[in-house]
């Protein structure tokens, strides 16, 4: 039984239509993740929910009494009260409960007239308290702050002197804290290191409601989520599965349209073809088949559906202006603090050629600082780094404080490379997606999204060698970060990388380095390396090779009686792997005869289903005539 039903909605502001006819259900226990590039409409979706705004059609119909939490109704206060009492302030009913419990507990020992109902009321108020959490409520506060990386001398501080990361992580906190059945998130992991993101999926996994997360960080939505909604030319497409099984079930059902849309209109030119030749002859019998071959004709054409286009994507292309020396960047000893605050002491660095590292670390520890010390930016308090020969050195900074926001995005280029024609500019402006009038867009109306690409533009113009990337990621959707992955891929310099996103990392990475206040740790793999020795014993395993059993030769009797068992094992399997050949082609035969009915290919979910087990028969088929060939040979 859903909790949230949203039935063919649409919304429009004036001539520009965000969505039309979209339809999904969220039941009880669903973490839905809502994916769509940016601008398609999903924290517009968030506030219909919420009921802030109404859709141009559609229904939306939430189960009676549901509550539903959004992360703006649980705004953290400005005022004086500290960062635990504003965060225990989800909990104000049952501390009113439990204020309540105390009065007549008192009233009670002091013996008060009505001791019966009195005691009645406690009760029942006591059980109720239980029921709700009321034990466990401060400690929840407590271990909820902890997650999210607020330190114990840090409870005591007022609202008033918090971060806008810090602010926006206890508005987090005091939504899932509080006694909402549907939560909608919108970038929960923003301003969150990795530490504190592994604390969220949990407690998301554990959460007993129902949740629609809209997020871009996709290891985050792998763990957490078991459904996907898609919002693509404005349409909504609803998939069984996290992300990563969504793109595959995706694109299987892409290619399945494609291919029947090409042999449709491949068919269509062959009967077309057969049309004019039987007209040419101009016979009865000619005419009469002509006639009926246009009615196939017009038949296909009529359950003809047109596969969507691609969505436009960034081009890029990181090309060194040439090549660097094998050694690029050693450190040795580096240290840094601000005044009582060490941030890092010992940090040594080898950076060789062609590598690519990460450093990670939770918020705070000085990684970003350390950029801006190989970045010339910043002064290490002690020791010292050097770069290799011919190393060209490019850096892009999350704060983008290299862009000038009264500049236009054509003029930020111009102004950074003016030996650059004005063709040149347009057409690399346009491969970032920056085309027409947005190229005189000015950088101060442009959102996040937007002044990344530029920033990244501005560093695939420099043509160089080494990329210090700080959080690359940040503010791009899905399509552009799996563009940015596959160009640096394809990158023949060297990356060293500061990044949150894991899907990103554990697809990039073959080094990482965890910075700590006391220096670096290296890991030589990927992400899901790093968790792996994270979680492993400290205890050594034994890794000693153990005795050979020896066997005994075989004699001629022996050895040929193992022949002709083998050679018997070998029959069989020719004679099954024949037999499940022939099985496969009857059933690839009755598959493809299913996929060209009507109904199924106006069902994408029976669509996607079909084809998806159509191909897993022919490659089964395929293996298995290999085999009967290795079999016979």
């Amino acid at each position: 039984m859903p909790i949230l039903s949203l039935s063919k909605l649409s919304m429009s502001f004036g001539e520009r239509e965000l969505f039309r006819d979209l339809s999904f259900e969220v039941d009880a226990r669903d973490k839905v993740g809502l994916i769509g590039r940016n601008g398609v409409g999903k924290t517009t979706l968030f506030k219909m929910i919420c009921g802030e705004l109404e859709p141009t059609a559609g229904v939306i119909a939430p189960e009676r009494g549901l509550t539903i939490g959004y992360m703006e109704q649980h705004a953290c206060s400005r005022g004086e009260r500290t960062i635990y009492d504003e965060l225990e302030s989800v909990f104000d009913c049952l501390k009113g409960t439990e204020r309540e419990i105390e009065r007549l507990t008192a009233q009670i020992d002091r013996g008060s007239d009505h001791l019966d109902e009195l005691i009645a009321r406690q009760t029942s108020l006591i059980e109720q308290f239980e029921a709700d959490g009321g034990l466990t409520y401060k400690s929840r506060t407590r271990s909820a702050l902890i997650g999210l990386g607020f330190r114990e001398e840090e409870f005591s501080m007022p609202t008033s002197a918090l971060s806008g990361g810090q602010r926006s992580k206890l508005s987090l906190l005091k939504l899932l804290l509080s006694d909402s059945k549907l939560l909608l998130l919108d970038e929960p992991t923003n301003h969150l290191d990795i530490r504190s993101v592994g604390w969220l999926e949990g407690f998301l996994r554990d959460f007993r409601g129902a949740m629609i997360i809209v997020s871009h960080d996709r290891y985050f939505l792998d763990a957490v989520t078991n459904k996907t909604v898609e919002i693509e030319h404005g349409k909504c497409m609803t998939y069984k599965g996290a992300y990563t099984e969504f793109m595959k079930k995706k694109q299987a059902q892409l290619d399945a349209q494609k291919n029947k849309y090409l042999n449709d209109i491949k068919e269509i030119k062959r009967i077309e073809g057969i049309i004019e030749q039987q007209r040419r002859w101009n016979r009865e019998r000619n005419i009469r088949m002509a006639e009926s071959k246009q009615k196939e004709v017009d038949r296909i054409k009529e359950q003809l559906i047109t596969p969507d286009g691609e969505l436009e994507n960034m081009r890029m292309r990181f090309e060194p202006r040439h090549e660097s020396g094998n050694d690029v960047l050693i450190a040795h000893d580096l240290r840094k603090a601000f005044g009582d605050k060490k941030l890092f002491k010992n940090v040594d660095m080898h950076i060789k050629k062609g590598e690519r590292v990460f450093i990670l670390g939770e918020n705070g520890c000085g990684k970003t600082t350390l950029f801006r010390i190989l970045n010339r930016q910043q002064y290490a308090d002690e020791g010292e780094y050097i770069y290799g020969a011919n190393v060209d050195c490019g850096y892009f900074d999350q704060m983008q404080e290299n862009l000038n926001l009264n500049n236009t995005a054509i003029d930020e280029i111009h102004n950074t490379y003016p030996f650059l024609t004005d063709t040149k500019v347009r057409s690399s402006l346009a491969a970032f997606l920056f085309k027409g009038d947005e190229v005189f867009k000015p950088l101060s109306a442009m959102s996040g999204g937007e002044r990344a690409r530029i920033s990244l533009l501005k560093l695939m113009l420099g043509g160089y060698n080494l990329l210090l990337l700080d959080e690359p990621t940040n503010h791009l959707d899905a399509s552009s970060r799996e563009a940015l992955e596959d160009t640096l891929l394809g990158f023949e310099g060297t990356l060293v990388i500061i990044s949150h996103d894991r899907y990103f990392i554990n697809k990039l990475a073959n080094r990482i380095l965890v910075l700590t206040k006391d220096g670096m740790t290296e890991y030589l793999g990927n992400y899901d390396y790093y968790l792996e020795k994270q979680a492993q014993n400290s205890d050594s395993t034994d890794l000693s090779p153990k005795a050979e059993k020896k066997e005994k030769p075989l004699n001629d009797y022996q050895r040929r009686k193992q022949q002709q068992s083998e050679e018997r094992k070998r029959k069989t399997k020719i004679t099954r792997t024949e037999a499940r050949i022939e099985e496969l082609d009857g059933e690839i035969e009755e598959l493809q005869s299913e996929l060209a009915k009507e109904e199924v290919q106006s069902d994408y979910e029976q669509l996607m289903t079909l084809t998806q087990s159509l191909e897993e028969k022919q490659r089964e088929s395929e293996e298995l005539y290999e085999l009967w060939a290795e079999l016979q040979e």
